[in-house]
C-alpha cells in the first residue's frame, strides 16, 4: 500500500509536487507542459535599431497574472502589448503574442526572430532563433506564435533570455525574461515525459485497460491538464476526497479513469504515479470511494 509519511514529509512531498504541476506559485510559473518554472519578469522598451541584448530588471510595473499557458506574461510598450514566454521539456521555449488586454490573441508579422540566452554562471551568451509558427485563425502572412530550440546543455537551467527585435503593428520591441531551475526533491519521483509519459499512458497493463486509455481521451495527463494549476490542501476535512498518492485534498480537475472508475487527484504528478501503480501492482488499487479523509 501507500508509504505513512510524517507531517514534515508530506510537506516536502506536496512542495515538490506542485513544483512538478507548475502550480502554487505566487508569481506566474510553468504548467504541468511547461517544465521550467518563470522567477522574474523584465521590463520592454520599444527597440532602437540595433539594440543590444541587454535585460532591464526595473519591474515594478509589471505584476501580471499567469498566462493562460502556464508561462510568464511580458509586458511591451508599457501595457500596449504582451508575450507569453513558455519553457517546455526538451529545450523547447514557445512565445505566444497577445494584445493590451492579456486574454486577448493577436497575430503579428511574420518574422524570424534572434534570441540571447545565457545560463546561471556562464561567461557569455548564446544565441538561437524563433520561428513563426501560426496558430489557427491567424491571418495570412501572420502569426500569434514562435517557437525556438534552446542550445544544447540549456534545458532545465536558470535562464536570462533577451530578444533585442519584434515587430508589432509596424513598432520594434526589445524583450527579456527570466526562468529558474527546475528542482528536484529527494524522495519524489520526477515528472513523467516524453516518450515515458506516452508509453505510462498509451499502453494498457495491469487494471489499467484500454478502455481506460479510450475513457482518458486517449491522452497524456500533461496533455489533458495543460494550463490548470494545483492548490494543495495537507488539511482536508473529515468526508472530503483526499489524492490517493499524498492523502491531501483532491481537485476533481485532476479526474483520470482506471479500472473503469473515476478516481480524483491533486495534480498530474500523482496522476503518473497511480496509473504507474496501477499497471505494476493492481491488487494496491482500492476503489474510489476508499480515498476518504476519515
Amino acid at each position: 500500500m501507500f508509504p505513512i509519511l510524517s507531517r514534515g514529509a508530506w510537506a516536502s512531498a506536496v512542495v515538490a509536487c506542485a513544483f512538478l504541476a507548475g502550480c502554487g506559485n505566487q508569481r506566474p510559473a510553468a504548467a504541468p507542459q511547461v517544465e521550467q518554472k518563470v522567477s522574474a519578469v523584465s521590463a520592454v522598451t520599444p527597440a532602437a535599431p540595433d539594440a543590444s541584448p541587454v535585460i532591464s530588471t526595473d519591474t515594478s510595473e509589471h505584476g501580471h497574472k499567469a498566462g493562460s499557458h502556464g508561462g510568464i506574461m511580458v509586458s511591451l510598450g508599457r501595457d500596449s502589448y504582451h508575450t507569453e514566454a513558455v519553457f517546455e521539456k526538451g529545450g523547447v521555449l514557445r512565445l505566444y503574442t497577445l494584445g493590451n488586454d492579456e486574454s486577448r490573441v493577436i497575430d503579428v508579422e511574420k518574422q524570424t526572430l534572434k534570441a540571447f540566452v545565457k545560463a546561471e554562471g556562464d561567461p557569455a551568451s548564446q544565441s538561437f532563433s524563433m520561428e513563426s509558427e501560426p496558430q489557427e485563425g491567424d491571418a495570412e502572412g501572420r502569426t500569434s506564435q514562435f517557437t525556438g530550440q534552446l542550445p544544447a546543455g540549456l534545458d532545465g537551467k536558470k535562464l536570462s533570455v533577451t530578444i533585442p527585435n519584434i515587430v508589432i503593428s509596424g513598432e520594434r520591441f526589445r524583450m527579456g525574461f527570466e526562468s529558474a531551475a527546475e528542482p528536484h526533491m529527494e524522495g519524489v519521483p520526477e515528472k513523467v515525459a516524453d516518450e515515458a509519459e506516452r508509453e505510462l499512458y498509451l499502453t494498457p497493463g495491469g487494471s489499467y485497460s484500454p478502455e481506460d486509455i479510450k475513457a482518458n481521451g486517449g491522452v497524456t495527463a500533461s496533455v489533458k491538464f495543460v494550463g490548470l494549476k494545483s492548490s494543495h490542501n495537507m488539511f482536508p476535512k473529515s468526508g472530503e476526497k483526499i489524492c490517493p498518492i499524498t492523502q491531501t485534498l483532491a481537485n476533481p480537475q485532476f479526474t483520470w479513469i482506471v479500472g473503469g472508475k473515476s478516481y480524483e487527484f491533486c495534480c498530474p504528478p500523482c496522476v503518473d504515479e497511480f496509473v504507474k501503480l496501477a499497471k505494476a501492482s493492481p491488487n494496491e488499487i482500492k476503489a474510489p470511494e476508499t480515498y476518504i479523509k476519515p
